[in-house]
C-alpha cells in the first residue's frame, strides 16, 4: 500500500478531481449518471449550510499519479446535540475495485474521526441523512433518480472485508402511477372527508414560508425516527432556493386541518432523467437541453423526497388517512402532466407503516440502501 498517497482536498483543482473520479470508475455503466458538476460543487463547498454545524474532510487516493479513489469523514454537532454518542460518519466513496486502495481510504477516514474523540464510525453518508444515504447493494440494472445514489456492485464487498457490518437498510420504492388504484385503496379515498380538512397545493408565491412549513412539519413528523437531524432554518432557506428551478406545485399537497398545515407530500422530476447525456456539463448547449426536456418534451418520472405528518395528527383513522390523500392528489396530477413513474424514497427498512402504505399502493422495492458501521 506504500505506493498509495493519500492527498486531502484542498482547492478548487482537488475538488474538482474528486468530483469527477466516478465518471471515469462508471465508465462501463449504461445506468450510471453523473451529477451536474456546479450542483455537486456547490454541495460540497460552505455555500451548502451542512458546513455550518460539521467538520467535514475529503482525500483523494493517488497511485502512479492516477486518482484511484475518493472519500469524506463529517462530524455533524447538530446530530450530537439530539444524540451526544452519534457516530461519526464517512461517505463520498468512490475507488478502483482494489481492497488496498479502500483500505487506505477507510483507515484515513477512521483515524481522522477517531482523533477527534469518535470510536464509531458509520456511512456511507454524502453527506449527511438528509442528503443522499446509504450504499446501493441491490437495484443496479436502472438508472439513479434524482439524489439517490448509484454505486459500484463490489464495493459492499470492499467494506464488508474492511469489517464494516450492517447498521441499516433503507429501501427505493417503483410507483407505476398508470395502474388502477386497488380496490381496497379506492374505497378508502372515496370517503367523505371531514368539513374540517383540506387538501391543496404548495403557493409557489411564498415558497419561502411555504418551506418553512414544510420543514417544521419534517422535522416534528420525523423527530423519533434512526438518524434523524433536524432541517435548520438556514438549511430551510437554502432548500426553496435550491428547489424552486424544480418545483411544480401540481406535483406538491398540504393538508391542513382546522386552518393548521398538518401533514405535506413534496414531488420533483427526475433531474436525471433530464441529464442522462449531458455527463455533468451545463455548457455550452446543457442549459437549452436541460430546460426543453424539463418544460418542453418532459420528464417521465419523479421523486417523492419528502413527506410527513406531524405526530399528534398522524395516530387516528384520518391520520392514517392523510398519507393516501397526498399521494393521490400529486397522482392524479402527475398523470395528467405525463409521468408514469414515481419513486418514493427513501424508507427504512423497520418503518412497516409506510412500507404497507407503498405495497397497498402496488409499488415495489427496487432498490436497496446500506448503512455500514464499525467501532473504531
Amino acid at each position: 500500500m506504500s505506493d498509495i498517497i493519500i492527498t486531502p482536498v484542498a482547492g478548487k483543482a482537488l475538488l474538482k478531481r474528486f468530483i469527477l473520479l466516478p465518471e471515469r470508475l462508471h465508465a462501463d455503466d449504461p445506468y450510471y449518471i453523473a451529477p451536474l458538476h456546479m450542483e455537486r460543487e456547490e454541495g460540497l463547498t460552505d455555500k451548502n449550510p451542512f458546513f455550518g454545524h460539521a467538520e467535514v474532510q475529503f482525500w483523494l487516493a493517488v497511485r502512479d499519479g492516477r486518482d484511484v479513489g475518493r472519500i469524506s469523514a463529517q462530524i455533524d454537532q447538530l446530530a450530537l446535540t439530539i444524540r451526544p454518542d452519534a457516530p461519526g460518519q464517512f461517505g463520498m466513496i468512490a475507488a478502483e475495485d482494489d481492497p488496498a486502495i479502500f483500505k487506505v481510504l477507510l483507515d484515513t477516514a477512521a483515524e481522522w474521526l477517531r482523533a477527534r474523540g469518535k470510536i464509531r464510525m458509520e456511512g456511507p453518508f454524502n453527506l449527511n441523512i438528509n442528503e443522499e444515504t446509504g450504499l446501493l447493494i441491490d437495484g443496479f440494472d436502472t438508472p439513479p433518480v434524482l439524489m439517490m445514489g448509484h454505486d459500484k456492485p463490489y464495493i459492499a464487498a470492499r467494506l464488508e472485508e474492511y469489517g464494516l457490518v450492517k447498521e441499516k437498510d433503507v429501501y427505493a420504492y417503483l410507483y407505476d402511477i398508470t395502474m388502477e388504484l386497488p380496490k381496497s385503496v379506492r374505497r378508502l379515498l372515496d370517503r367523505e372527508l371531514p368539513k374540517d380538512l383540506t387538501v391543496r397545493q404548495l403557493d409557489l408565491k411564498k415558497i419561502n414560508a411555504e418551506i418553512r412549513t414544510v420543514t417544521d412539519i419534517f422535522n416534528d413528523a420525523w423527530s423519533g425516527n434512526w438518524g434523524f437531524v433536524p432541517w435548520t432554518e438556514t438549511e430551510a432557506d437554502y432548500l426553496a432556493k435550491a428547489l424552486k428551478p424544480l418545483l411544480n406545485p401540481r406535483l406538491t399537497s398540504l393538508i391542513e386541518r382546522n386552518g393548521e398545515p398538518v401533514g405535506f407530500m413534496i414531488g420533483l422530476p427526475n433531474l436525471n432523467e433530464a441529464i442522462r447525456d449531458l455527463k455533468g456539463k451545463m455548457l455550452p448547449f446543457g442549459w437549452a437541453k436541460l430546460l426543453w426536456r424539463l418544460k418542453v418534451s418532459g420528464v417521465k418520472t419523479a421523486r417523492v423526497p419528502l413527506m410527513g405528518v406531524r405526530r399528534a395528527a398522524a395516530h387516528d383513522m384520518i391520520g392514517s388517512l392523510m398519507p393516501f390523500l397526498m399521494i393521490d392528489m400529486v397522482r392524479k396530477e402527475a398523470l395528467k402532466m405525463g409521468f408514469t413513474h414515481i419513486e418514493l424514497s427513501w424508507i427504512l427498512e423497520d418503518n412497516l407503516p409506510m412500507r404497507r402504505m407503498n405495497e397497498s399502493l402496488g409499488a415495489k422495492a427496487y432498490k436497496t440502501y446500506r448503512i455500514y458501521e464499525k467501532a473504531i
